[in-house]
């Protein structure tokens, strides 16, 4: 039988992480999301630098992380240089500070092509899951699970939901090109 909501999910958590990936674009005020994105190598393995110390936000430009183990204060330190986030760290003990610098015209310019290309990845991603559920309604049909008709209506609901997710996609482009744009 054909299931409507395991794709409705699926579009939904690639948005989801679209979001995420959006959140963690650097746009000139301090935020703690900015640093989900940075994977730091410790302990044989790659972890999040929120698991390795306490992230804070004490001022609009500049973000704290108090890092719980003094032995990874220099891996959290080369893990955010090394990230596409554009900052320079300052090391105070087991604190560091990651101020946030006003963005150039050409770093805004940067980061809205990056965002574009994060929208379109994600359109795709809902695109195949759109094709995905379609292949799953014919390979129905041809088992005589559902009738013809049954096949064009949940394909006009699958495609629905689809322009929908697509159309909610641009417009949080939109917003967040105009939030970069915004000086």
């Amino acid at each position: 039988m054909f299931d409507e909501i395991k794709y409705k999910n699926k579009m939904l958590k690639t948005y989801q992480v679209f979001e995420q990936e959006l959140g963690s674009l650097r746009t000139g005020r301090a935020n703690a999301s900015m640093l989900d994105m940075v994977k730091v190598d410790v302990y044989g393995q790659k972890m999040p630098i929120n698991q390795l110390g306490s992230i804070t936000t004490p001022e609009p430009r500049t973000i704290n992380i108090q890092v719980w183990d003094v032995n990874n204060v220099n891996l959290i330190d080369s893990a955010i240089k090394k990230s596409e986030l554009g900052l320079n760290p300052h090391i105070d003990g087991q604190l560091v500070r990651l101020p946030v610098p006003d963005l150039s015209e050409e770093r805004r310019v940067e980061i809205k092509k990056i965002i574009k290309s994060m929208g379109e990845q994600c359109k795709v991603s809902i695109r195949n899951i759109r094709r995905e559920a379609n292949d799953q309604l014919k390979k129905i049909l041809k088992d005589k699970e559902i009738s013809e008709d049954e096949l064009k209506k949940n394909e006009k609901i699958i495609q629905e939901y689809t322009d929908n997710q697509i159309k909610i996609i641009d417009q949080r482009v939109s917003t967040k090109e105009k939030e970069i744009m915004t000086i």
